[in-house]
């Protein structure tokens, strides 16, 4: 096996983390589109570097021969979310879909890691189509809050650099500061309804403006100048003293006058 041609192995497995990728950054997606919350904030994937997946299997005693079922996580997948609770929702997603089979879930947030470390993995087993069929390959989700992703990318960069040999002391920093990023997200979680009421507020604003200009922009084609002129006018008097209620009735009289253009052309064409 150690003669083996390790990229052409590791294909199914950079398949796999590409496809499992985009599947949740897609569902992400479509909560955006539904204007519904969406618990993923992003998602990152990974295969194992070649020297990991020869460290593990001898840290582990797992024989060359038998890695692909051994060593769990050779693909892995990263999904971040906003609070712990979304956490459970993103891994209850993931058990209802079809097309995987979660096969181990190990929950480090009710049960942390001595060294302070929280997540929430699952072992799903994932078909892949190859040139040569289908090849089912196992891959790792970690499901975090940010605040956790952050902790343990610093412990795992010293682990690295140390070896796996921390001193005590850092050691000890490492889990209190583990405890700090933990109360941050309990305290993000107590103020969740207001934080979210704030995101959404801002994203409503955002849109807003967007929608404000692209019409003001459209009625130059239908060789409204004036009117557009004037509307900019409007646009940059509200926008330079944070009106939004103006802005607003502004969206409205730019929709009112794009649809009688419009209706002008096709009677049946409205926004």
């Amino acid at each position: 096996m150690d003669g083996r041609d390790w990229g052409t192995f590791l294909l199914p497995y950079e398949q796999a983390v590409e496809e499992l990728k985009v599947k949740f950054k897609t569902m992400r997606a479509e909560l955006k589109k539904r204007e519904e919350y969406a618990p993923i904030e992003f998602v990152t994937g990974r295969v194992k570097k070649i020297s990991s997946i020869l460290e593990k299997s001898r840290r582990l005693n797992v024989p060359l021969d038998q890695v692909e079922t051994g060593i769990e996580d050779i693909a892995g997948i990263r999904i971040m979310c906003q609070f712990v609770d979304d956490i459970r929702r993103v891994a209850e997603y993931i058990r209802g879909r079809k097309d995987l089979t979660v096969l181990i879930e190990k929950d480090y947030i009710t049960n942390f890691k001595e060294s302070g470390y929280r997540s929430f993995h699952m072992i799903i087993e994932y078909p892949v189509q190859t040139a040569l069929g289908q090849k089912n390959v196992l891959a790792e989700i970690q499901i975090r809050t940010l605040a956790m992703n952050f902790w343990a990318t610093i412990e795992h960069s010293l682990s690295y650099k140390f070896r796996e040999s921390l001193p005590d002391d850092m050691r000890a920093r490492l889990k209190k500061t583990a405890e700090a990023a933990f109360v941050l997200d309990n305290e993000m979680s107590a103020i969740r309804l207001q934080i979210l009421e704030a995101q959404k507020a801002f994203e409503d604003d955002s849109n807003i403006v967007s929608r404000t200009l692209n019409i003001i922009h459209q009625l130059y084609f239908y060789h409204l100048v004036n009117e557009a002129i004037d509307a900019q006018k409007r646009f940059n008097d509200c926008w330079e003293r944070h009106d939004m209620e103006g802005l607003k009735d502004l969206l409205d009289d730019v929709k009112a006058l794009l649809n009688a253009a419009r209706k002008g052309e096709n009677p049946d064409e409205q926004l």
